[in-house]
């Protein structure tokens, strides 16, 4: 489903505590950016906090300075003014405090959910969903005026939350339910009738916060989400020149004011004098009314430091399986039920427990000792940031209730890991009595031999003891890398042995608080995108290779918008090249232009083009001859040379869906298995044996039949054989000569020949796989009937005079215009088939006929699937179907209707030539794009066109005209869905004119002009019609014309000279 048109942010910024972090930040917006997450005029800004404590007032009022600043800039001012608020959508974002169970704080913790629709494949954070809420959820239809989102939280708001915006001035809280026990450790609103805040209580009483509470019982909780109009935000910009708040921006403190902590309460809800008096500022706050947003449907998680709440929000109760996200997991089975495995590899048996957590991690189960069993990661963990060279750490241990994280520090320019073990039960409180590993100090300390002295210096006093002080952590050894053991060990010290913990003392080891400022983020993140793409690459090898109807389009995008598709395009290389399935291999190749063509992010003209190019001829050759291997790395080696400007990497991309349709017709070509023939009696010389072929109406499963759908899919189409104003319109004749030579003959009539030529030589023959070339179906049609070879050492008239002891002339005709969408050329080649081969002795069964087409038009490089040459071959109402199977076979039954119903759909079916002409090259071209992708919509479309088929035989069955002519109407809405751009304007007028009149109509064949054909609610209506077209304006050069069943199909007969 399209994404609703979101706010047209003109600045997003995003607050932080650390300088070191500004530039990383900086750099995920854009990226969010690249992702179409965010607009792509949006100007983003990441800054730091003037000071570490600033507060979230403090911060929101340097954050909209600095943007104030910015946006006057770009406007031309020479100093801050606030008149850029007045048409500014601006979105302040603020990170936050340290969070223990994600390095990159609240707002880059990973969430077990997946976007289907997100057009870039990426793993979800809650910095994605609080965006995505902002931007279609709560902020559409408000005014110019800045929006404050603390991302601290996880959230969820309906789509529609009901928020009025007209004519709003002023500051609006948004507000979520949550019961009064939640609203104990929180912040609730207390609001008039009228939805005015009339106070904030923080971690209030029972009996204030009864005071809030509304008639469901529910309290309206603080959510951190709060808008100002323009004027309010004009009020409050105003402050930062006034003492103290001045010392909240950084003008402030380059000024050298003293920093103060200013409160979201006091800066933010500036209605309130007393507010203001509790932080001694007072008289700077900004007189305004405080509205509430109340939205009943919502929720509203504040991300507290309780690593038990933190794995109830990741985990699934109750779920019958494991929530698995952006993973490549081997062995899904040892998964427990409800728990999460987010961005991870994990190869060979790896068990987690139920209510457990897995995050960024690449693990692999390559122990030698099998008695060890599998990685054991037990109940009630946390598991982040560990890489292979951990893995072994983990075997022989079953965990339980502990969270162990992977980390990148930076100490003094060094880049090192150092890792984290904490219980799940641990508190991070510098308040009570404390425990570690879900133990006591003292039952700690009598356990590892560890000592306080060890963790904190003698003279702090008990009272700061606690996890936050305590230097548990170490971040250099002396003499090797740390790993997981260097904490593990803690767990079982009686195994472990007094060396672990002399090893633990020789390390330089960190406190918690202590570890915090050197978290390389840079380093963490891009760890993380590295590790979503190495799992990326085993989901694409997976999806490939086990033919699964799942797009890799999201991931192409994102591998070239974030710096990764060597790696992907290396990968393809290697499943085209091994599989030995040239279906599977056509789609690897596919993706490859699919990655060359997203690198040259829309420029360097159309996709659909010619691949003809001499320097791409030898790949061609190998691939030509079967030689998947060698032809994929000479693909390779020569599009190393093509990736350095956009209209290169068309080309090349061209190129590569040039490739895929050498192994398209290699699969099309085993439907020769079923081309066989009988020898007969030669015609008499010069008796032309002259072939006779109704046209074709498609009445639905269009497009299933085209490879490779024909043969990945399965197709089912139901056609019709019909003639044309009572005429058989397609027809070819044939006889022998006896000149050596092949003489060709094409016209618009059997006796109108427009077109001859003469083959004299093989040289003449040469242009046969060009579709464009004169004759050149003719002469294809001559190889793949077996009568010459243009790779034989013989010349042509030695092939000819050996064989038959002279040449051949064939005709081939058809009354119908160019592209009319009856099936024209696919017919006239099954024509050309019969005659030639009667007149050269043989018989071939029209089901026969039906395959040897398929192999001419895949000789002749025009690709196409069945479903022409089987409405026009065999006789009237008919579904022919194909299985998702190599060898291609087509299957045909007849569709037995009531007695009388043909003549009643004779009276009510007719031919409009719309005066378009099809231009179905470019539409197949586009739909096996959209299928090799295998985006969602157009695989759902492929399967409906299929099932339609077996509805649509159901109403023939039934003789039932309105039925039919809802599936003609279906039916061409499915064409539309398949081939976008299809339905012309003029054809559109036509239709929309004709509509009171018909049960339904659509465009013949694959749409874009031709023949459109349309079943009349009553009889006879070819003049009633043309009347009501005649008043029709803008449609061009129509015509319509009389239709009727054909009964008879292919008719070959032998004429006198």
């Amino acid at each position: 489903m399209e994404q609703p048109k979101g706010v047209d942010w003109t600045v997003i910024i995003l607050t932080c505590q650390y300088k070191d972090s500004v530039e990383v930040f900086q750099r995920e917006l854009e990226i969010r950016q690249k992702r179409e997450q965010i607009p792509a005029r949006t100007l983003l800004l990441a800054v730091e906090d003037p000071e570490v404590h600033v507060g979230s007032g403090g911060a929101t009022l340097n954050a909209l300075l600095v943007v104030a600043e910015h946006l006057s800039a770009r406007a031309g001012f020479t100093v801050v003014t606030s008149d850029v608020l007045h048409s500014a959508w601006i979105l302040i974002l603020h990170m936050g405090q340290d969070f223990p169970f994600d390095d990159c704080g609240r707002a880059f913790t990973c969430l077990p959910v997946e976007n289907p629709q997100a057009p870039v494949e990426a793993v979800v954070c809650n910095l994605d969903c609080l965006l995505d809420i902002m931007s279609h959820r709560l902020g559409p239809g408000s005014p110019p005026g800045v929006w404050v989102c603390s991302t601290d939280m996880l959230l969820s708001v309906p789509p529609n939350p009901g928020i009025s915006w007209d004519g709003f001035r002023g500051a609006r809280v948004i507000a979520l339910p949550g019961s009064t026990a939640y609203a104990r450790n929180h912040g609730v609103y207390l609001m008039d009738s009228q939805g005015f805040v009339l106070d904030i209580y923080y971690q209030g009483t029972e009996a204030e916060i009864q005071r809030c509470a509304r008639p469901d019982g529910r309290v309206p909780l603080v959510s951190g989400l709060v808008f100002f109009s323009v004027e309010t935000a004009e009020h409050l910009l105003a402050t930062h020149v006034s003492p103290p708040l001045d010392a909240c921006t950084y003008m402030g403190l380059d000024s050298g004011a003293r920093p103060v902590q200013a409160l979201m309460k006091m800066c933010l809800l500036v209605g309130g004098p007393a507010w203001c008096q509790s932080c001694n500022v007072q008289g700077v706050g900004v007189s305004t009314c405080i509205f509430t947003a109340y939205v009943p449907d919502g929720s509203y998680n504040y991300m507290t430091n309780s690593a038990s709440e933190f794995l109830h929000s990741l985990t699934f109760p109750g779920a019958p399986g494991a929530q698995v996200v952006h993973s490549q997991v081997e062995e899904r089975q040892l998964l427990g039920a409800g728990s999460s495995v987010v961005s991870c590899l994990l190869e060979g048996p790896v068990q987690l427990a139920p209510g457990s957590v897995l995050q960024h991690c690449h693990l692999r189960d390559a122990c030698p000792l099998p008695c060890q069993g599998p990685i054991h990661i037990g109940t009630g963990c946390f598991v982040s940031g560990l890489d292979v060279a951990q893995s072994e750490a983990l075997h022989g241990l079953e965990l339980h209730d502990l969270v162990l994280q992977g980390h990148h520090v930076q100490l003094h320019g060094t880049r090192s890991r150092a890792f984290t073990l904490v219980g799940r039960l641990d508190s991070w409180e510098r308040q009570g009595t404390g425990t570690y590993l879900n133990m006591s100090w003292s039952q700690f300390f009598q356990k590892t031999g560890i000592r306080d002295w060890d963790l904190w210096d003698p003279d702090m006093p008990p009272i700061e003891r606690c996890l936050l002080s305590a230097r548990l952590f170490p971040v250099l050894h002396p003499s090797r890398a740390l790993g997981p053991q260097d904490m593990l060990w803690m767990l079982d010290p009686q195994e472990a042995g007094s060396k672990a913990l002399r090893a633990w003392r020789a390390c330089w080891r960190l406190s918690w608080e202590q570890l915090q400022p050197c978290l390389d983020r840079a380093a963490t993140l891009a760890s993380r995108r590295h590790l979503f793409f190495r799992q990326a690459l085993h989901k694409a090898r997976h999806v490939l290779e086990a033919r699964q109807d799942l797009s890799l389009r999201p991931l192409i995008q994102a591998a070239v918008r974030e710096g990764f598709p060597g790696p992907l395009m290396a990968t393809l290389d290697q499943v085209a090249a091994g599989v030995g399935d040239p279906g599977v291999a056509a789609r690897a190749l596919a993706c490859v232009a699919d990655v060359l063509g997203c690198m040259a992010e829309g420029q360097g003209g159309l996709r659909s083009g010619p691949a003809a190019n001499p320097e791409w001829v030898r790949p061609f050759l190998y691939l030509e001859c079967g030689d998947l291997a060698r032809g994929v790395a000479a693909l390779a080696e020569e599009r190393d040379k093509w990736l350095s400007r956009p209209a290169l990497l068309v080309r090349a991309a061209r190129h590569y869906e040039g490739a895929g349709q050498i192994l398209i017709r290699q699969a099309v070509m085993s439907a020769q298995h079923f081309v066989s023939s009988v020898p007969v009696e030669l015609p008499a010389p010069g008796q032309w044996v002259v072939a006779e072929c109704p046209a074709r109406v498609d009445f639905s499963g269009g497009w299933s039949d085209t490879p490779p759908l024909a043969y990945e899919l399965g197709g089912a189409v139901l056609g019709l054989a019909v003639r044309v104003n009572g005429r058989r319109p397609i027809g070819a004749r044939a006889r022998c000569i006896p000149e050596p030579e092949l003489w060709l003959a094409l016209g618009p009539r059997q006796d109108k020949m427009a077109t001859k030529i003469v083959c004299g030589s093989l040289d003449d023959l040469q242009d046969y796989c060009q579709p464009h070339a004169p004759g050149a179906l003719l002469k294809a049609a001559f190889i793949c009937a077996g009568i010459v070879s243009v790779h034989s050492k013989l010349s042509l008239s030695e092939q000819l005079l050996c064989t038959f002891g002279g040449g051949f002339e064939l005709h081939t005709w058809s009354e119908l215009p160019h592209g009319s969408g009856l099936g024209t050329s696919s017919i006239l080649a099954g024509a050309a088939l019969a005659a030639l081969q009667r007149a050269a002795g043989r018989a071939v069964g029209t089901e026969a006929l039906i395959h040897a087409v398929l192999h001419l038009e895949q000789v002749l490089t025009t690709g196409g699937g069945w479903q022409d040459q089987v409405g026009g071959l065999m006789p009237g109402i008919k579904v022919g179907r194909s299985r998702a199977q190599l060898p291609l076979k087509v299957e045909v039954e007849e569709i037995t209707v009531p007695v009388g119903f043909v003549q009643k759909l004779n009276d009510h079916l007719l031919l409009v030539y719309t005066g378009k002409t099809r231009l179905a090259r470019n539409l197949l071209q586009d739909v096996l794009r959209s299928w090799y992708a295998r985006l969602p919509a157009v695989v759902q479309n492929a399967r409906n066109l299929v099932r339609h088929t077996e509805e649509c035989a159901e109403a023939f069955r039934q003789g039932s005209l309105p039925l039919l002519g809802q599936c003609l109407a279906s039916y061409w809405e499915q064409k539309k869905l398949m081939a976008p751009g299809c339905e012309p304007l003029a054809v559109r007028r036509m239709m929309d004119a004709l509509a009171p009149h018909v049960h339904g109509q659509s465009l013949a064949g694959a749409g874009g002009g031709g023949f459109l054909y349309l079943l009349t609610k009553e009889p006879r209506q070819k003049e009633a019609l043309e009347a009501v077209l005649a008043k029709t304006e803008g449609l061009g050069n129509y015509s319509i014309h009389l239709v009727e069943v054909d009964t008879q199909g292919l008719s070959l007969q032998l004429l006198g000279d």
